[in-house]
C-alpha cells in the first residue's frame, strides 16, 4: 500500500513538472505573468525533476538557463536513483 501510494505522488509531481513548464512557456509567448523560477524548482525538488526535464527539453523552454539546462537533468538523475533505492527497500 505504502510503496502503491509512494508511485502515485511521484506520478503526480512528474506530471506537474511537465505541465507547468508547458504553461510558462506559454505564458512566455503570450506576454502573460510568468511561473516563478522559484516554484520551478520547489516542484522539481519535491520529485517533479523527471517530468519538469522532459517538459523544459518538449518545449524548449528554459534551455540558455545553465541552472536549468544543467541542474534540472542532474536533479532528475538522483531522483531517478533516489526512488529505485526507495522502491527496491520498500518491495
Amino acid at each position: 500500500m505504502e510503496l502503491s501510494i509512494l508511485a502515485v505522488l511521484i506520478i503526480i509531481m512528474n506530471l506537474a513538472g511537465f505541465f507547468i513548464m508547458g504553461m510558462d512557456k506559454k505564458r512566455a509567448r503570450n506576454n502573460h505573468y510568468r511561473i516563478s523560477e522559484k516554484t520551478l524548482w520547489n516542484i522539481a525538488f519535491l520529485g517533479g525533476a523527471i517530468g519538469a526535464a522532459a517538459g523544459m527539453k518538449h518545449y524548449r523552454h528554459k534551455t540558455k538557463h545553465a541552472q536549468f539546462k544543467y541542474g534540472l537533468p542532474i536533479l532528475a538523475i538522483i531522483e531517478i536513483g533516489l526512488f529505485t533505492y526507495i522502491f527496491k527497500l520498500l518491495a
